[in-house]
Parts: structure tokens; sequence; C-alpha cells
């Protein structure tokens, strides 16, 4: 029998953190202070059970997803497979790349459902689902995790802009990775939707037989993961300045590729100090670490 659910309030008194098994989240809310303690009281209710709905549909969410398949039955699992849908006919991928994106969804949803806030986010590790009243926005800080995670860029976002997803990816992060790069960023409309694309365009950054590039089956690593024998980033030695060259380009083509047939609306992908941005130029404020002034008080991807 596994143990319950965490769910405790951080010390800065304004944040809920819920914690089980391999979901972590950090929640915040903004509004009147009953209706944030209503908000909180919701997502603590749902997220108890979130686990055990997932777990219950786990083999069916570790098979490559397809075109015509079968759907799942729970929520949050539904959410997972219409994420990754446009790609499994092109590459290979399952409902479970979306989870974290889809977890945190879920949350948020049932939080505005049930109060009246102004702003609201739900944090899985670094894939947010983000929810803004008319007039409201936040400052999101880009971070490549590592040993010593670092703040690579930041994108302002308003409540006129249609993203209300970010998500994260890359060979250093939690997940298994078949690409090299150290974290890829996208903003899209719904979390779910951002987390699968993260994965698809953090694939592409790479560059296939490299020699300074470790990989090893997924299923050494973790046997009952969905990856299977597939090779996955375990290290990514120094590169040329040519060499990071081709591999963003060819995670740009594909995130520009995503971005034309309006799966995203903008992404950041960064590989050993070098960053690319590929957005719709509509003024979503995404920028690089070396143009911002200011980070201010950043929620973290």
């Amino acid at each position: 029998m596994r143990e319950p659910a965490e769910i405790r309030t951080l010390p800065d008194g304004r944040r809920l953190h819920l914690h089980d098994g391999p979901i972590d989240l950090i929640v915040e809310a903004f509004g009147a202070k009953c209706e944030i303690s209503t908000a909180y009281r919701t997502a603590a209710d749902r997220f108890v059970t979130v686990l055990d709905e997932l777990c219950s549909e786990l083999a069916f969410l570790r098979h490559p997803a397809r075109k015509d398949g079968l759907l799942p039955v729970g929520v949050v699992a539904k959410r997972m497979a219409a994420a990754v849908a446009p790609y499994c006919e092109q590459t290979f991928i399952t409902p479970m790349a979306a989870v974290a994106g889809a977890v945190a969804e879920e949350i948020l949803s049932v939080m505005t459902s049930a109060a009246m806030l102004s702003r609201a986010y739900v944090n899985n590790g670094g894939d947010i689902a983000l929810y803004l009243a008319p007039g409201e926005q936040f400052v999101i800080g880009m971070v490549e995790r590592s040993e010593r995670p670092s703040l690579f860029g930041k994108v302002v976002l308003d409540s006129t802009q249609p993203v209300r997803g970010i998500a994260t990816s890359g060979w250093r992060g939690r997940s298994f990775s078949l690409g090299i790069a150290d974290a890829v960023t996208v903003l899209a409309d719904r979390a779910a939707t951002a987390d699968a694309a993260a994965t698809i365009i953090a694939n592409a950054v790479d560059l296939p037989g490299h020699p300074c590039i470790v990989r090893v089956p997924a299923r050494e690593l973790a046997p009952d993961n969905d990856l299977g024998h597939r090779l996955v980033t375990q290290a990514v030695g120094e590169l040329s300045a040519n060499e990071i060259e081709a591999a963003l380009n060819a995670g740009v083509n594909t995130a520009q590729s995503l971005l034309s047939e309006g799966l995203i609306c903008s992404a950041a992908l960064h590989l050993q100090g070098e960053t690319r941005i590929v957005d719709t130029r509509t003024g979503l404020g995404l920028v690089t670490a070396r143009e911002r002034t200011d980070s201010g008080s950043l929620i973290h991807a």
C-alpha cells in the first residue's frame, strides 16, 4: 500500500504543495482570501484521486498512440491522448508524453470552476497550466534543468494572448529524452498540448551517431517506462559551435512546423549556452537571458 498524498501550505503562506508518488505540484492562486481557500480545498480534493485514476489505465497510456485507437476513460487520460494525437502518425509517442501538463491542467480546471480568481497557476515540475482573468499577466522564467538550474530567458504573458500552458523538455529533465537539448520550453493554448510539443521538439534537437553523446536503452534505466528499447540521452560532451548550430536548427525546423500547424504559439530551444526562439512575432514577450534587464518575480518553467 502506497503512502497517502501529501498536501501542505508552503512556508510563504501563499502556495500549496501537492505531492503523490511521481506527481509534485506547486499551486498558487490570486484573489479574495475566501476564494483562494475554496480553490485550494477543491484542488486538494481532486488531487488525491488523480494518481489512482491514471494507474488504472497505465498500461494503455504507455502504449504508442494511434489515430483510430481506443480512447481512455479518465478525464486526465483523455487530455493526454488528445495532446499527442497530432503526432502519432509521424513518430513514436505515447500519451505519457503529456502526463505532467494534463495533470496540471486538470487541477487548475477544478480550481477555476470552484472559485473566482484573478490569476492562478499549477506548476508540475516546470510544466505549467495558467489562468488569467481579463487585465492580468504573469512573468514566466525559463530554466535550464541541471545540477545548477539557471534562467536562460523569460516570457511575459497577459490575458489577451492565447497561451495558457507552458512546458519544458530536455535530456536534463525529469523524463527521458531522445534528443540532446538542455531545455526546450514551449508555449501553447493548453498545458498538455505544450507538454507533448516540447517532447517532440526536444527529441528533434539532436546529432545522431555523435561520439560525444551517451545513450542507453530506456528500459535499462526504468524497466516499466513507455520508451522500452529506445535509446535515451544520458550525457552530452562539449560540442563545437557548428554542431550546436546543426542540432538547434533541426529542432527549430520542427518547432516552425508545429507553429505553422497551430499546435504551438512559441518555443525557446537551449543547448550549451545557445538559445533559439521560434514564435509568431505577435508580442508574446519571449526574450533570452541576454536581453532581459529585470527578472522580477518569476514562475519557473
